[in-house]
């Protein structure tokens, strides 16, 4: 089709409006938050270490991440302009999954940079230099691009038959992948395949790091040191559950849930895009006291 019509939030048509101002709020924490990491990393040689090199990264992911859906929601929730032209869909939900996947590659990329500064202090510095973290956050970036980019090659072959309402607020795999009229085995099997493919992986070594990082942990001597760990750990890790927790539940809602209503699973696949880039910046960096001191 030429076209699609994006309704926002199915059911909650007349809330939308409201709805966009915490959305807007939480978008603009995201965008200073994570343009502020950023400039502090690029500004201040002593952060060019592997630690604040992935955080940068992370930071940068969490901006295309959340401008890649949040303009055209609210020009729907405040503007009702829904249309969105078809190839602008298919760039949309590019940007979207590839940097979603960016984004889980991030998190675990940060976790064994943990479990090697905590557990392999000595080698921590040789295996992970700065070529090194470079070469990862360019892999994660072209595994994402590689297993994205078959989603806009297989919409492009399926017709649509004038079906073009998408029961969502922003261009998503298998919103998309619900109007076509033709057969759309494949396009379900292949993203059910990219998203283990993704989280599976990076679910597994973060869940390995930070176990071994909390046995290393109760092995310290020091209360204050088991304490201050522990609280490091727990922040991240309630950041890395904000992000896998609601795109598990938006992929597995598609496929599953058919007994939750449409305007739950919307709003939370919104959040999904949203809550993470806000929080990152507050939880890794705020909480980062060589960051907080060069900003202060």
């Amino acid at each position: 089709p030429p076209y699609f019509l994006l309704v926002g939030i199915p059911g909650l048509e007349k809330e939308q409006f409201w709805i966009a101002f915490p959305f807007c709020i939480m978008y603009a924490i995201a965008v200073l938050g994570n343009i502020t990491l950023l400039l502090i990393i690029k500004t201040e040689p002593s952060l060019h270490e592997p630690m604040y090199l992935f955080l940068a990264m992370l930071a940068f992911t969490d901006l295309v991440l959340s401008t890649s859906m949040l303009p055209k929601v609210l020009g729907i929730f405040w503007l009702g302009s829904g249309e969105i032209g078809f190839l602008s869909c298919l760039a949309q939900l590019f940007f979207i999954h590839t940097f979603s996947s960016v984004e889980s590659g991030m998190l675990m990329a940060m976790a064994l940079d943990r479990y090697m500064a905590i557990c392999h202090p000595l080698r921590h510095s040789s295996i992970l230099s700065v070529p090194a973290v470079v070469a990862l956050g360019s892999l994660v970036l072209v595994r994402g691009v590689l297993l994205v980019s078959p989603f806009c090659f297989l919409l492009c072959r399926l017709p649509f038959c004038q079906h073009h309402v998408i029961s969502h607020s922003y261009c998503e795999h298998m919103a998309v992948v619900k109007l076509a009229c033709g057969d759309t085995r494949v396009n379900v099997m292949y993203g059910l395949f990219a998203a283990f493919i993704v989280t599976g992986s990076d679910v597994i070594l973060i869940s390995v790091s930070y176990t071994m990082i909390l046995r290393v942990v109760m092995r310290l001597s020091s209360r204050e040191a088991q304490l201050k760990s522990f609280s490091t750990c727990t922040s991240h890790v309630c950041v890395i559950l904000a992000f896998y927790v609601p795109a598990l539940f938006t992929f597995l809602t598609h496929r599953f849930g058919k007994s939750i209503p449409p305007h739950v699973h919307i709003m939370v696949a919104n959040l999904y895009l949203l809550v993470p880039p806000m929080l990152n910046p507050i939880v890794y960096g705020v909480r980062n006291k060589k960051l907080w001191e060069r900003v202060v």
